[in-house]
C-alpha cells in the first residue's frame, strides 16, 4: 500500500496536520503568527547547512529552526518591538540560506520543492520522520496543556500556580521547529505558516474548549490535506499550496455559516 505516492502523500498531509493542529491554538490564541512564519523562514538556510555538510535535511532544518525560536526568545523585550525583531531576523535567514544554496556546487537542488513543499515525492523514511515528529509535537503539547493554557491565559495567573511561562514558552518553542521541519516536505517554508494558523483559525468558532478547538482544528487539517492532495491530482495543480488553498476555502465557508447563523438568531 505504501508503495502508492498518493497514499504515501495523504499519510504524509494528515501527520503534518496532526503535528500543526495543537500548535496552531497556541500560535492563534498567543497571536505569534509572525513568530511561526519567521522560524519557517529560516528552514532555508537549514535545508542549506544539510546539504552543505551532506547530512538528512530533517536534523538541519530542526537545528536552524530552533535556534531561531529561541533567539527571538531571548532578544525579546530587550530594546526591540517583537515585529521588527521577528522581520530582521525571518528575512535575513531566509535571504542567507537562498545566496548559501547559490554556492552549493555540485549539488543539484529544486529550491521550489523547499519553498512550496513537494509532497508527492514523500518516501517511508520522509514518513516516519513526519509522524514521528507529530508524534513528539502532540506529547509535548499533552505533558504540558494545562500549564501551557495557564500560561497563555495570564503569565501572573502562573507564577501565582507555581509554573515559570518562559519555560512553556521554550516548549511551544520547541514544539514549533519540530512542526516546521516535519512540514518543510508536504508545504514547504513559505506555507507552514499557514497550515499552522488557518485550520486553527477555522476551528475557533466551532468550538467551545481549547481542547476541542484543537481536535476540531486537526480535523479541519487532515480534510484540508485530503481534499487538497486529490484536488491537486485531479485538476493537476501544486501539491501544497492546494492544501493550503482547501484549508483557506474551509476557513471562509465556516465563518460564513457562523455569521449567518448569528445574523439569523
Amino acid at each position: 500500500m505504501l508503495d502508492d505516492f498518493m497514499t504515501r502523500a495523504t499519510l504524509a498531509g494528515v501527520g503534518t496536520a496532526v503535528a500543526a493542529a495543537p500548535l496552531g491554538c497556541f500560535v492563534v490564541w498567543r497571536r505569534m503568527a509572525y513568530f511561526g512564519d519567521a522560524t519557517a523562514h529560516a528552514a532555508i538556510l537549514g535545508v542549506a547547512l544539510s546539504l552543505a555538510f551532506q547530512i538528512s535535511i530533517f536534523p538541519g532544518v530542526l537545528a536552524v529552526a530552533l535556534i531561531m525560536a529561541l533567539t527571538v526568545t531571548v532578544l525579546a523585550g530587550r530594546g526591540y518591538e517583537m515585529d521588527t525583531l521577528l522581520g530582521v531576523l525571518a528575512h535575513s535567514a531566509l535571504a542567507f540560506g537562498l545566496v548559501a544554496v547559490s554556492f552549493l556546487s555540485g549539488i543539484r537542488i529544486d529550491l521550489m520543492a523547499y519553498l512550496f513543499g513537494d509532497i508527492l515525492a514523500v518516501s517511508r523514511l520522509d514518513l516516519l520522520v513526519i509522524w514521528g515528529g507529530a508524534v513528539l509535537v502532540v506529547a509535548l503539547i499533552a505533558w504540558r496543556w494545562s500549564a501551557l493554557l495557564t500560561s497563555t491565559l495570564n503569565a501572573e495567573l502562573a507564577y501565582a500556580s507555581g509554573l515559570n511561562p518562559k519555560r512553556e514558552q521554550l516548549i511551544l518553542t520547541l514544539s514549533l521547529a519540530i512542526t516546521v521541519a516535519v512540514a518543510i516536505k508536504v508545504v514547504g517554508v513559505l506555507l507552514i505558516a499557514a497550515l499552522l494558523i488557518i485550520p486553527a483559525a477555522a476551528a475557533r468558532g466551532l468550538a467551545r474548549t481549547p481542547e476541542a478547538m484543537a481536535v476540531t482544528a486537526a480535523g479541519i487539517g487532515a480534510v484540508s490535506a485530503v481534499a487538497g492532495l486529490q484536488g491537486a491530482y485531479v485538476f493537476d495543480t501544486p501539491a501544497g499550496p492546494s492544501i493550503v488553498c482547501v484549508a483557506a476555502i474551509l476557513f471562509a465557508g465556516l465563518n460564513l455559516v457562523g455569521w449567518r447563523n448569528k445574523a439569523g438568531a
